[in-house]
């Protein structure tokens, strides 16, 4: 795993029983990702009842972290990020371009079912701007190009998911979706979060939130998953449509990441964070905006995605180096 900002690779050599508690809590996020999820869901059965507070809890926890997540962007050298041509066309072409298709190619299943159908096109159709930096970097991908693109991600899905959902969904989007949630989410969860941490580095530069990334991240899951278990539940076995189609999708969206980004002639750890961002989407971020959909379906396919994905990526931490590794494609494009 790469480092966090701000740490000396000296730190280590160092022993791990004088690790701080948030270098512990980032050696072991993963498994507590997981056993955040467990928690979340085990909380959704046993207190059904704390659904609406949990609820509640959810845009405000994401905003948080997403404003963790900025502030690790130098915003000040943000053109920096954006100068990085090659990669982010990349990154666009794996996004924009093959998710979409993949996409439309997979849900075809649900045409029947237009509320599973508008979720899994919702949560489907987002790049994941959170949770993949952490397994970016596990696999030993180019975490920090990816999370400069991130603002860039957030904003390109909040103006194609009004455009693509209605136009992949064959009309079943018509009447569900209002264009009011989206411009509410692109303000309370990319811009005042991204004027925040811009705010912030530039009067106080050495304030480091970093450490609380990981218990954000706790709280955003455990939120999510309990709040929206009670739907889960409720939804039976219409929900099982589902697993195929997204476990599906992350085999293609890895296929599709690993090509797009041999034929850019990608190095390896670009190649590793392209493929992760087409694999990795944006659930707990487009939760709010199925919530805003009057539906309970809905909201209860995009945790479903969210709780595949999870087990996904535990897994593809460990295959993707081996996919994509020194010496399996053309020499890296300079």
């Amino acid at each position: 795993m790469e480092p966090t900002r701000g740490e000396d690779p000296r730190e280590r050599t160092r022993p791990r029983g004088l690790e701080s508690l948030p270098e512990r809590w980032e050696r072991h996020q993963v498994a507590i990702y997981l056993t955040a999820l467990v928690g979340g869901l085990a909380l959704g059965v046993l207190l059904p009842g704390a659904s609406p507070a949990l609820e509640v809890a959810v845009e405000p926890a994401i905003a948080a972290l997403l404003l963790v997540t900025f502030l690790g962007v130098p915003l000040r050298d943000l053109g920096a990020g954006f100068r990085d041509g090659w990669f982010l066309l990349t990154l666009l072409a794996v996004n924009v371009l093959a998710v979409p298709l993949i996409v439309a190619l997979i849900t075809l299943p649900l045409a029947g079912s237009p509320e599973l159908l508008v979720g899994a096109l919702l949560v489907l159709l987002a790049p994941c701007i959170d949770y993949v930096l952490v397994f970016t970097a596990l696999a030993g991908g180019a975490k920090d190009r990816l999370l400069a693109a991130t603002p860039l991600l957030m904003l390109a899905q909040l103006v194609a998911l009004p455009v693509l959902v209605p136009l992949l969904s064959g009309g079943a989007a018509t009447g569900l979706i209002d264009p009011g949630p989206f411009v509410r989410a692109l303000a309370l969860l990319v811009l005042l979060p991204l004027l925040v941490a811009a705010a912030i580095q530039r009067l106080a530069p050495r304030w480091d939130l970093s450490p609380t990334m990981v218990p954000l991240m706790v709280l955003v899951l455990v939120a999510v998953v309990a709040s929206q278990t009670p739907r889960v539940l409720a939804a039976g076995t219409a929900l099982l449509a589902l697993v195929p189609i997204y476990a599906g999708f992350l085999v293609l969206a890895t296929g599709a990441g690993i090509l797009v980004s041999r034929l850019a002639h990608l190095d390896v750890p670009a190649a590793r964070a392209v493929t992760f961002s087409g694999a990795t989407r944006n659930s707990l971020v487009v939760l709010p905006l199925a919530l805003a959909i009057p539906s309970p379906l809905v909201p209860a396919a995009v945790v479903t995605q969210t709780l595949v994905e999870l087990l996904g990526m535990v897994l593809l931490v460990r295959i993707l180096p081996r996919l994509v590794r020194d010496g399996t494609r053309p020499p890296a494009r300079r």
